[in-house]
């Protein structure tokens, strides 16, 4: 059984799939073309209880989206706005003010989809977690150099050529196993190989 729909994206999730800068995604929040939230823990304001996800005043906190010299990466919030409420709480006691970061900052699903549909953006569908590895980078590396180099004489040799690209491009030192790189190029070299 598949797994439901995403609830949430962070920030920088939305930044990387809509091709923009953090300072973009601000922009718009601060304009009300996008809605920003982030989870509180429960805070009694005006004799209501407050908890869960809120939505931020991006205005408020705009030294996360451009950091400068004196900025730590967390922000202090003083008020909020219930998802399903119109009125900002401001939070009156200092003790419950809300600590906040770039990395707690998200978009619903929802509110993703929402913008999408306004702003004429293409869905990215998406069948999973992304892949760890740059599938389509090391395909094009190796259409590149069959072209130029021919193909190689054994899947062996194919897939260490593979291998050594994933070494080179890799950020972290993570490479995929020769087995996944077989099974994933493997029926390309043979392909190429019956035109040979």
């Amino acid at each position: 059984m598949p797994l439901p729909q995403r609830a949430f994206y962070t920030v920088q999730e939305a930044a990387l799939r809509w091709d923009c800068t953090l300072g973009g995604l601000a922009g718009w929040a601060a304009s009300g073309r996008l809605e920003i939230v982030t989870a509180i823990r429960p805070v009694i304001q005006g004799g209501h209880i407050h908890a869960g996800f809120v939505a931020v005043p991006v205005s408020d906190i705009l030294d996360l989206f451009w950091p400068g010299d004196g900025t730590t990466g967390r922000i202090t919030l003083r008020r909020f706005r219930p998802v399903e409420g119109e009125d900002w709480v401001l939070i009156e006691n200092p003790a419950d003010f809300v600590e906040v970061r770039l990395s707690r900052l998200m978009i619903a699903a929802e509110e993703m989809q929402r913008f999408e549909t306004a702003n004429g953006l293409m869905r990215r569908v998406s069948s999973g977690a992304p892949s760890r590895h740059d599938w389509e980078g090391v395909l094009a590396y190796l259409i590149r150099r069959v072209h130029v180099e021919g193909v190689p004489a054994t899947q062996g040799e194919w897939t260490a050529i593979a291998l050594d690209w994933f070494a080179q491009h890799s950020e972290d030192g993570e490479v995929p196993d020769e087995s996944t790189i077989r099974r994933r190029l493997g029926p390309v070299w043979k392909s190429l190989q019956e035109t040979v």
